[in-house]
C-alpha cells in the first residue's frame, strides 16, 4: 500500500538516508530538516506515520508530537541520539508509538515501521467494522422507531418498550424491509421458521395487535405498523 511517511530531521544524512529505505518500500514520503517545515506538512495531509528527530533547533520532536495528537492518531516514531529513560518517558508520554536511538539500523527502523502500520492499520478497520455492524444493527424511522437488534431493544421517542421474544422479532422482520409490504407468511417464516398455513394468520393478527398496544399505536389509524389488507403489514420508513 502506498503510505504516507513524514520524516523530520535536521541531519539531512539521516532524514536522507530514511527516506530512500522507505521509498524502497513504495511509501510516499515527506521530507523536512526543519520543525516548521514538518508543521506546515501536518496542518495540510494527514499522514499514516510519522518518524520525528526529537533534537531539533528550536521547536523539537516531542512538541511536534503532541501538535500531530491534537488531530491525528496515526503513529509516531521518535529518534534521538539520547538513550535517557526520562526521554523515552517523556515522548511516550506526548502520544509517540516507538523510540529508536541513534545510531540505528535501517532494517531496524524499516521493521519498526511496518509493525506500526500493521497494528494501526488493523485497529483502525476493527473500529470502522465494529461502528459499520453497529449501524447496521440499528433501525430508525422518521417516527420515532428505534429498534437495535444487537442490542435486543426497541423504543418509541425515546421510551423503551417491553416485548416478547416472538414481539421483537416481528419488528426486526418489518423494520429490516421498512417502507415495504411483509406479507403474513413472510412474516411467520421469519419469526418461526416453519411451515405457513391460513389459520397461522390469526397468530400475527394477535401479536401485531399486543405490539400496537405497547407502542400506544391507535387501532384505527396506526402510526408505527400499518395493515395493508389482504396482503400482510409494513413499517413506514
Amino acid at each position: 500500500m502506498n503510505y504516507k511517511i513524514l520524516v523530520v530531521d535536521d541531519e539531512s544524512e539521516i532524514a536522507d538516508l530514511i527516506e530512500m529505505y522507505l521509498q524502497n518500500e513504495n511509501y510516499t514520503v515527506y521530507k523536512s530538516y526543519t520543525a516548521q517545515g514538518a508543521l506546515d506538512y501536518i496542518a495540510d495531509i494527514e499522514f499514516d506515520l510519522a518518524i520525528l528527530d526529537v533534537m531539533l533547533p528550536g521547536i523539537d520532536g516531542f512538541q511536534i508530537c503532541r501538535k500531530i495528537r491534537e488531530k491525528y492518531t496515526y503513529p509516531v516514531i521518535m529518534l534521538t541520539a539520547k538513550d535517557g529513560e526520562l526521554d523515552t518517558i517523556t515522548g511516550l508520554t506526548m502520544g509517540a508509538d516507538d523510540y529508536v536511538t541513534k545510531p540505528f539500523k535501517p532494517l531496524a527502523l524499516m521493521a519498526r515501521v511496518k509493525a506500526q502500520l500493521w497494528r494501526y492499520k488493523k485497529y483502525s478497520n476493527d473500529v470502522e467494522t465494529e461502528a459499520a455492524k453497529e449501524t447496521e444493527s440499528i433501525i430508525t424511522t422518521s417516527n420515532g422507531l428505534i429498534v437495535n437488534i444487537n442490542a435486543h431493544t426497541c423504543s418509541v421517542n425515546d421510551v423503551p418498550l417491553s416485548l416478547t421474544p416472538t414481539e421483537f422479532k416481528i419488528v426486526q422482520a418489518l423494520c429490516e424491509k421498512k417502507g415495504m409490504v411483509v406479507t403474513s407468511e413472510e412474516l411467520f417464516k421469519a419469526v418461526w421458521a416453519d411451515e405457513y398455513y391460513e389459520k397461522n394468520s390469526n397468530t400475527i393478527t394477535v401479536h401485531v395487535r399486543h405490539l400496537r398496544e405497547k407502542m400506544g399505536d391507535a387501532i384505527d389509524e396506526p402510526r408505527y405498523i400499518k395493515t395493508v389488507w389482504g396482503v400482510g403489514y409494513k413499517i413506514e420508513n
